[in-house]
């Protein structure tokens, strides 16, 4: 491959068809370059953390509503840990909320409430990962750094047709990435190589008419680009189940707030069994209900995690409970989806009697 020809390829195509997303400054050689004002660190943080495992049009609604309600990395410092989880509801990962908080407070602790300007002071900050640290230095601020998402991962083993699967491939894609940065222009570099993979480098049905580095990609001139990246098959999802128990009263739902730790740690939830491979039996049943109400059956849903599926069996009842908070049935839309999924069913059915 002549890399200089690729490079200037793709920073050519990035300058005429980078998207337009709200967290970007427009494209040009270094940072605050023309009239186009430096890039907030803030904003690219917030935005690459929303963006892990969530689609741009999926995330974008939710950045706009955090920056408004927090516009600077003090202010959600400043903020709640309840505020932040119900405003996250919905994004998923919610691991990723507790790491936001934890960070925005180490940046003002410990930063005066300035990030880093390198990816060693980034990865410094608590749930900052290589991922994270590299993207910000690089798009905030213009350090020449690997930046390698799932989109960079499928360019690279195109461009260089890389026969390993993943994710046993990702070291040596790595290395692949790595010796093309741009160090003239590294923020628009890591942009471009992620809007080639989303826009054109496509999972399926590449566009490779539109690709700027046709002439250099080993993928392309195999005729099946397609096929790469090459994947191991994937193991079985493992398969989980419970009870989830919607309880009402008036204009309220009865929610608790999770532990801390684990999954969906710290967001408001309905009560629950545990989630066991075998589901719980009626003891477990009847030790995890709110109350001893008269309790029917409203149905199942079923909500996929990364790491396991799960199918919950909804219980509804009427009536009041202690040591339980209460939800306006406007506000559900602040609980994790597979509790919005069970109470939306529960009061379907109630609804529908």
């Amino acid at each position: 491959m002549d890399s200089k020809r690729f490079q200037s390829r793709l920073l050519d195509w990035y300058r005429a068809s980078a998207r337009d997303l709200p967290w970007r400054r427009a494209p040009g050689p270094g940072p605050g370059a023309g009239n186009a004002p430096a890039p907030d660190p803030y904003r690219v943080w917030l935005s690459e953390v929303m963006l892990q495992q969530t689609t741009v049009a999926h995330a974008t609604p939710y950045y706009a509503a955090f920056l408004s309600r927090w516009p600077t990395v003090c202010d959600l410092a400043d903020a709640e840990d309840a505020e932040v989880m119900a405003a996250w509801a919905g994004l998923g990962y919610y691991a990723r909320a507790r790491n936001l908080l934890a960070c925005a407070r180490a940046v003002r602790d410990r930063f005066d409430g300035r990030f880093p300007d390198t990816e060693a002071g980034l990865l410094s900050l608590p749930g900052v990962g290589p991922y994270t640290a590299a993207a910000v230095a690089a798009i905030a601020f213009d350090r020449p750094a690997n930046v390698v998402d799932g989109n960079v991962e499928r360019v690279m083993s195109r461009l260089f047709a890389v026969d390993t699967p993943l994710p046993a491939a990702r070291p040596e894609l790595r290395t692949l990435a790595a010796g093309l940065v741009d160090a003239g222009a590294p923020g628009d570099w890591a942009q471009a190589l992620m809007d080639l993979g989303a826009t054109v480098c496509r999972p399926r049905s590449p566009r490779c008419d539109l690709c700027p580095a046709t002439e250099d990609c080993a993928a392309r001139a195999s005729g099946t680009p397609e096929t790469w990246p090459r994947k191991s098959a994937r193991a079985a999802r493992p398969k989980r189940a419970g009870v989830v128990f919607v309880l009402r009263h008036g204009d309220g739902v009865a929610v608790v707030r999770r532990p801390p730790r684990g999954l969906l740690g710290g967001m408001l939830g309905l009560p629950t069994t545990d989630w066991t491979a075998s589901g719980p039996d009626a003891a477990a049943v009847a030790a995890a209900a709110p109350a001893r109400l008269h309790w029917r059956e409203a149905g199942t849903v079923d909500h996929v995690f990364t790491h396991f599926s799960l199918e919950l069996r909804v219980l509804a009842a009427e009536g009041l409970a202690s040591d339980l908070d209460w939800l306006s049935v406007d506000a559900l839309g602040d609980l994790p989806s597979v509790f919005l999924k069970a109470a939306r069913r529960a009061l379907a059915m109630r609804d529908g009697e």
